[in-house]
């Protein structure tokens, strides 16, 4: 069985997660991705560490960097770049991710590979997009959870705005470069024709923003930070149980009157205070000062199994190893193991998606630098023992 993307060819230039992490989905699904990095140095990400494997690999770059061949070439050499547009006449999609303009220096921008390829699909990703005000800033994933407001509705209702806990805007952009390569490839497939692709991650941010930007659209008023709880749904927060927490999502007024009933207090159901979703917030305090103290006289699991029972979502306050082991994760293959060549096994987080006839697989480790070069050379374009002996003696390709 192949994967659905199987003979298509990416040409990877990007380095660090949102490129990487978009370019590791296309491979998921079977495309051949062609990592480019610079010789000697290589992802940024290869040295963000500890920790590290026993390989001397960080895990940063092998969350991301699976189902992947790496080729060490130097662009800053004549030859360097020749070879790249080697690849480009034989390629259907090429990513990037360097600052705005840099592609173009090299004569390598999106105008110029057209002219060899114009079937090529070229997606640039960028802090701010290939033009406005701020198209030459550098953009980082906590800078535009700043700037694009994210921060301002995360964290505490009072104190401080917090970051998300992951690069979350890195990983959408990676997520929206994806599923404009897959619509441009539909396009190419009825008319032939590549196109460029402008991925911003404050475009990315600002996109989700979803239902609070939303609500400022409509009423002109800032939204506000909640903490864990929810600006237009209550109860949707955790709260203290007698061993620890457990989070609690009522999503309608059924729900509601299904917990009262669990906590022995169906008459709040029908109290004209609660009876009603819009009642609820506007006596959220009034309520949560109800419900908290219920809440603690039994330990989590006993309420997670009442509550369930009862059709009332909640869960527990898991921690990433619990997480990670959660009978439904492992259940769902969200924790695979492969060979590593070089010794042992490596555990990694699996594909989200469950696709009946043409599923994501992890097929190869993430690649050592420059791993596939050679190979790369001689396979996909034919190249023989004496180009590659120039490309060496030029510095294109390490020796």
């Amino acid at each position: 069985m192949k994967e659905a993307l199987t003979g298509l060819k990416v040409l990877d230039l990007t380095r660090v997660l949102a490129g990487p992490y978009g370019t590791m989905i296309l491979g998921d699904f079977g495309a051949q991705v062609i990592k480019i990095e610079q010789p000697g140095r290589g992802d940024d990400t290869r040295r963000w560490g500890p920790p590290f494997n026993e390989h001397g690999e960080s895990a940063y770059y092998l969350s991301v960097n699976r189902n992947k061949v790496s080729v060490a070439l130097n662009l800053k050499t004549p030859e360097g770049r020749d070879v790249l547009r080697d690849f480009v006449r034989q390629s259907d999609v090429l990513i990037e991710n360097f600052k705005v303009g840099t592609m173009a220096r090299l004569g390598l921008g999106y105008p110029a590979l057209r002219e060899l390829n114009p079937g090529l699909i070229y997606c640039a990703i960028t802090g701010y997009g290939q033009d406005g005000p701020y198209a030459n800033r550098p953009g980082y994933d906590t800078v535009i959870q700043a700037q694009g407001g994210l921060m301002s509705i995360t964290g505490p209702a009072e104190g401080d705005p917090f970051k998300v806990g992951i690069a979350i805007v890195d990983i959408t952009a990676g997520m929206y470069a994806v599923i404009s390569i897959l619509a441009a490839l539909q396009h190419r497939h009825r008319t032939g024709e590549g196109q460029f692709i402008d991925i911003a991650l404050f475009d990315t941010q600002l996109s989700w923003l979803a239902n609070v930007a939303s609500s400022y659209l409509v009423t002109g008023e800032p939204p506000r930070r909640f903490g864990n709880a929810h600006a237009t749904i209550v109860p949707y927060q955790p709260f203290a149980t007698a061993d620890g927490h457990r989070m609690l999502a009522v999503g309608n007024d059924g729900q509601f009157a299904a917990l009262c009933r669990v906590l022995g207090h169906p008459e709040w159901a029908e109290d004209k205070r609660f009876a009603t979703n819009a009642a609820r917030v506007e006596q959220r305090q009034t309520l949560l000062e109800h419900l908290e103290p219920l809440f603690k006289a039994h330990p989590t699991h006993i309420w997670i199994l009442a509550l369930l029972d009862a059709g009332v979502p909640c869960g527990p306050v898991n921690d990433i190893p619990a997480a990670l082991n959660d009978p439904q994760s492992i259940a769902r293959h969200m924790i695979q193991t492969i060979p590593d060549p070089r010794g042992g096994e490596l555990r990694l987080v699996g594909p989200a998606p469950k696709l009946s006839a043409t599923p994501p697989t992890i097929r190869t480790p993430p690649p050592a630098l420059g791993q596939h070069t050679e190979q790369v050379l001689r396979e996909m374009l034919g190249y023989g023992d004496e180009q590659i002996a120039n490309l060496q003696a030029s510095g294109a390709i390490p020796e």
